[in-house]
């Protein structure tokens, strides 16, 4: 699902989920962001990645 920024392994589910709004574009639509929390098997590092975008 989402891939390490430290050594490339793929991390399946993550640990915590949480939605925000992005800034407004030039038409004043913002984005939708879901946000992942993923925890490294291999390197034990923590990063977060971006599970979904969706205009509003």
């Amino acid at each position: 699902m989402a891939k390490c920024k430290t050594c490339g392994t793929e991390a399946a589910s993550p640990r915590k989920k949480w939605v925000m709004a992005g800034r407004a574009d030039k038409t004043g639509k913002k984005t939708q962001l879901e946000i992942g929390l993923f925890d490294c098997a291999k390197c034990k590092k923590t990063f977060r990645s971006t599970l979904s975008k969706k205009k509003i």
